[in-house]
């Protein structure tokens, strides 16, 4: 019986937690799982990544994929989930421009390369708990292509951090895909602060080591840089 309750609990426990294999632009996902975006490691199992300093943190990805796919700029993007993003915590999304005489489809992203255009804030919900947009969905949280985004091929990396155990160093699970993509009809806006990945975050950054049973919604702060809007 003993035995039994454990894989019912293993289920369960890989049941909470998801991969983002399709992004959306502008309403249109990609054809499928993973043809844009990146495999990730966790495809079959997915765990997330538990080292906010692990080389993981930048993609976590098993193999490039076949293809990159044209964005807008100014496009709305967000990605499918195979699972609901049921743990608390912060969607962010960064961009790197690929450096010139590379590619998408084959660049690594290192370097103090990676940008952030977007990051979620928690409120407090009716039962008093602290809440995240698009938590509970299959998808993740809307946003925006900066419309001064220069045109160029990108890698675009969508993150989850999950806060439910990240009272203790070390507890925070990181959900998260890079995809190919090539930005059109772009700006001339200087993205930044350029931050690397890993090395942008560290363990007990406050948005990363956090109790969510005792902080005010508007007092969390989230990792990494500055979100740059355009």
């Amino acid at each position: 019986m003993k035995f039994l309750t454990g894989l019912l609990l293993a289920a369960t426990a890989v049941q909470a937690h998801y991969t983002f294999p399709r992004l959306v632009v502008n309403g249109k996902s990609e054809d499928a799982d993973w043809s844009a975006t990146r495999k990730t490691k966790n495809a079959d199992s997915k765990t997330g990544v538990l080292s906010a300093t692990s080389a993981d943190i930048r993609c976590y990805a098993s193999q490039n994929a076949a293809k990159t796919i044209e964005v807008p700029a100014g496009a709305t993007i967000h990605y499918i989930s195979t699972q609901q993003v049921n743990h608390p915590g912060p969607t962010q999304y960064y961009l790197a421009k690929v450096p010139a005489g590379q590619t998408a489809a084959t660049w690594d992203g290192s370097g103090s390369v990676w940008f952030k255009i977007h990051t979620t804030m928690p409120s407090m919900d009716a039962n008093k708990q602290v809440t995240w947009p698009a938590q509970n969905l299959y998808i993740t949280d809307n946003t925006t292509i900066p419309a001064a985004t220069p045109s160029g091929e990108y890698l675009l990396r969508v993150e989850h951090i999950a806060l439910h155990q990240a009272m203790q160093a070390g507890g925070a699970q990181f959900y998260l895909a890079c995809t190919q993509i090539k930005i059109t009809g772009g700006g001339s806006g200087t993205p930044g602060p350029l931050v690397a990945l890993p090395g942008a975050y560290k363990t007990n950054d406050p948005g990363i080591q956090v109790n969510l049973g005792a902080i005010q919604p508007d007092a969390y702060i989230p990792p990494g840089p500055a979100v740059w809007s355009g």
